[in-house]
């Protein structure tokens, strides 16, 4: 039987988003003065994080650069491409946008499918999609010395829960995959897109008091 053509897909945006996230992570790593290790450190803690701690998280194994070691070559090498061409790549800021933009949402579909085929509750399947679309970027900005993207007010872990929620909602009507991975994928993207262009927010918390 030919592949599913949602597998191709998704596995196709996977290998664009691990190289994307990296050279995003490297400028990251470049603007703290990192050596080259630690650019491609970052670079793979970016890429592959979210995915590795929802594996150790739900005892799924191998991890996936233990079980495909080239993602580790992948990642490495685009950060280290990145650092000796960042200033080229400083007109770019748009198309990176929108290629973490497709990463967060094609992992968090990734990350729901494992915990599906474990057989996992609905509400840690939607969890683990949300851990592998948001992670890798909080251990970048942990390990960079900087306030997680996810914790700000920027929409980001919200259209994770979209992209993930819509997507179960349509497995649980039965729609094939091949139809609620897209409509899901295109659905998440939209929304980080209109996010990122009309400056949606979610609600800060502000708290200035002293405690008595």
């Amino acid at each position: 039987m030919p592949p599913d053509p949602s597998v191709l897909l998704l596995y196709s945006l996977y290998l664009v988003a691990i190289v994307a996230e990296a050279m995003t992570a490297a400028l990251a790593a470049g603007r703290r003065d990192m050596d080259w290790v630690g650019v491609c450190v970052i670079a793979c803690v970016t890429a592959l994080g979210g995915g590795s701690l929802r594996d150790v998280l739900l005892g799924h194994y191998p991890l996936s650069w233990v079980a495909h070691p080239e993602y580790l070559w992948m990642t490495a090498g685009a950060a280290l491409l990145t650092a000796l061409g960042a200033r080229a790549l400083r007109r770019l800021r748009s198309l990176f946008l929108l290629l973490d933009a497709i990463g967060l949402v094609a992992f968090t579909v990734i990350g729901c499918q494992v915990a599906q085929q474990m057989e996992m509750p609905l509400t840690i399947v939607l969890v683990s999609g949300m851990i592998t679309g948001c992670a890798g970027g909080v251990l970048r900005d942990v390990l960079c010395n900087d306030i997680p993207l996810l914790f700000r007010s920027e929409l980001y872990a919200s259209v994770s829960a979209v992209t993930g929620g819509l997507y179960l909602a349509m497995y649980g009507q039965g729609v094939s995959a091949s139809v609620s991975v897209p409509v899901a994928l295109l659905v998440g993207l939209a929304f980080r897109l209109l996010a990122l262009r009309f400056n949606w927010q979610m609600p800060k918390f502000v708290y200035r008091g002293d405690w008595h």
